[in-house]
């Protein structure tokens, strides 16, 4: 009686089959050049029937651990994770109604530009070269003072520096006197009550002064016309004089500037 080939494998029994798979798997195993996927290899060869009912189970999870994957539990499923968009940008909400518009009150204490004088920059920097000048000028004159006394220096060049220290120092005090006196620069708030003046200070920088409106005299009454290069800028209630000039300085606001001063007489 002759059997068919194609039917062979169906008369083997189990057991057989299963130790026909695991021989195959233990000679390619050993066969593996790589030592790394030889345990993929194993995984892959041997049945899931040789490990129970759940073998498939088993061999799920060992490749997922030879792969670096973590194995879920049982029962629980891999959930993709939600992508959030990011916030490129924030607006907040408000609670007004489009239609109704939100005004700002004017601030009392903003100040508008009313007269300029360009040339307060070029002072300014005049003011800071004497002052370095003067400076350098009495820090030579203690050396000179040192070697005349032991010898090393004459007489007339210890006077002779003396002599320009002092004048430095006097120049520099009537320069500081008249330029800390002109106006750079008037500006006038918009209650139309207060005066800001600036001006340079002895050491150079700029001094704001605020008076009120009221308390500055007008040209006609500091006697000033309108041909004098320099204007007097006087007060009512202190002596004090600061000087400005229309010819070389720029009125910028000619109706506050008649508010403050008047028109010339």
């Amino acid at each position: 009686m002759h059997s068919d080939p194609e039917n062979i494998t169906t008369h083997i029994a189990p057991n057989a089959l299963l130790d026909m798979h695991i021989a195959i798997a233990g000679i390619l195993y050993l066969l593996s050049p790589s030592l790394k996927d030889r345990p993929m290899l194993l995984l892959a060869l041997v049945p899931s029937s040789a490990l129970g009912c759940r073998g498939h189970l088993v061999l799920r999870h060992c490749r997922k651990l030879l792969t670096g994957a973590r194995p879920l539990p049982h029962g629980a499923s891999r959930a993709l994770p939600r992508k959030i968009a990011p916030i490129n940008h924030c607006r907040m909400v408000s609670t007004v109604p489009h239609n109704q518009t939100q005004l700002k009150p004017d601030d009392p204490h903003k100040f508008t530009l009313i007269y300029s004088f360009p040339a307060i920059r070029m002072l300014r920097v005049v003011s800071r070269l004497k002052l370095l000048q003067t400076g350098i000028t009495l820090l030579l004159l203690p050396p000179v003072h040192y070697f005349y006394f032991h010898g090393q220096a004459s007489y007339d060049l210890m006077c002779y520096s003396t002599g320009i220290a002092v004048f430095a120092a006097i120049m520099l005090y009537s320069l500081s006197h008249y330029l800390r006196r002109v106006v750079g620069m008037m500006y006038l708030d918009n209650s139309k009550t207060t005066l800001k003046v600036s001006h340079l200070t002895f050491w150079g920088h700029r001094r704001d002064v605020y008076m009120p409106v009221t308390d500055v005299m007008t040209l006609g009454d500091t006697g000033d016309t309108r041909t004098e290069p320099l204007l007097r800028l006087k007060r009512y209630s202190c002596p004090d004089t600061l000087y400005f000039s229309t010819r070389l300085g720029r009125v910028v606001d000619k109706q506050a500037f008649e508010l403050v001063f008047g028109r010339f007489p």
